[in-house]
């Protein structure tokens, strides 16, 4: 309190019009103070009568003030700085555009071979997918401003609001804790899916962040990874439905489909192997979409009603938002209009 009455002095004796920043360091409001002092003593400006702001007795109480508060000691922690703290001026600001929609994909790293290590079950591994799922929703449960998300394969894309200031919308901040979260959810929840198949070593997941203005950006994008997953899912189920039923090593079913287009595909399958594609699980074929929902939830909860004012534990039902899978086109505009809410500015 002390300290705090000689900066409250100090500061009405200069009639500073902004007040003083207590974190400052001592020595280095000491040597602010004083060089205003000399400054205000030397200036040649007078008031109306002639004589200088500062009298020489007033000199001298405001140079025994500054020389007190040279030898205060402040213990607070924001006092504890550093003559290293300048380093920080080094740090990049990244932040987001405001009003955009932020989109934060991540991918697997190196899950070629993590997924032949793991042996993941080919074209598609189901038990893979819904970890990939898992991971995505505990993100999702983490980080609310998250408003849809998209994933197939090794892939997953986070659609952060267009007005959320998380993280003071800073792109490295939003990207970490959401790659390092998805990681980590990961690895936590691998033996749920796999439990007969121990991790043999640490996935890795990068992360890019991507910004788009308007609601048509940000639907073409969604819409560019599910028709990617259209494409890939496709190749696939041809290339192992060639290697596996139809004996070819992987050179010479890659080379059978190198040139073929979709349709071409889907005779191979058919005609070869009595595959209709259309049959395939929309998991594999569309992808994973997260979406928040209000859905009924009963829980046990102490309370009276009005037939028995006794309290007492009862089943209450009540509505509460959770993530929920689908797993459906998002191209068109059906799903769109069935969640209008999703692109609007106050979702969630």
């Amino acid at each position: 309190m002390k300290n705090l009455r000689i900066l409250q002095s100090l500061s009405s004796a200069f009639s500073l019009h902004t007040p003083l920043i207590l974190t400052t360091p001592a020595n280095n409001l000491f040597l602010q103070l004083r060089t205003l002092r000399f400054s205000c003593n030397t200036t040649q400006r007078s008031n109306k009568n002639g004589s200088f702001p500062f009298s020489i007795q007033r000199g001298k109480r405001l140079t025994n003030r500054l020389q007190a508060l040279k030898h205060l000691s402040f213990s607070t922690s924001a006092m504890a700085k550093s003559k290293f703290e300048y380093v920080r001026q080094f740090e990049t600001q990244d932040p987001c555009l405001p009003n955009t929609w932020i989109v934060i994909r991540l991918d697997g790293r190196n899950f070629h071979r993590f997924s032949t290590d793991h042996g993941f079950t080919k074209p598609n591994d189901e038990r893979a997918l819904q970890l990939m799922t898992r991971a995505a929703e505990t993100v999702m449960n983490d980080f609310r401003d998250i408003i849809i998300s998209y994933g197939q394969s090794d892939e997953f894309s986070f659609v952060l609001k267009k007005s959320t200031m998380l993280y003071s919308r800073r792109a490295s901040k939003l990207m970490t804790h959401i790659v390092s979260q998805f990681s980590s959810s990961y690895v936590f929840h691998w033996a749920e899916h796999f439990p007969d198949k121990p991790l043999q070593y640490p996935p890795g997941f990068d992360g890019r962040v991507i910004l788009y203005p308007s609601n048509k950006n940000l639907r073409d994008y969604l819409s560019w990874r599910q028709a990617d997953c259209h494409i890939n899912n496709l190749y696939n189920t041809c290339f192992w439905a060639l290697v596996q039923q139809g004996g070819m090593t992987n050179t010479q079913a890659e080379e059978k489909i190198r040139h073929t287009f979709s349709a071409d595909k889907n005779e191979i399958l058919f005609s070869e192997f009595g595959i209709n594609y259309n049959n395939e699980p929309e998991m594999y074929k569309k992808g994973t979409i997260l979406v928040w929902k209000r859905v009924e939830e009963t829980v046990m909860k102490t309370c009276r009603t009005a037939e028995d004012p006794v309290e007492r534990p009862r089943k209450v039902t009540k509505l509460r938002k959770k993530v929920v899978p689908l797993h459906t086109d998002i191209i068109g505009d059906v799903f769109w209009e069935e969640h209008p809410d999703i692109l609007e500015d106050e979702y969630v």
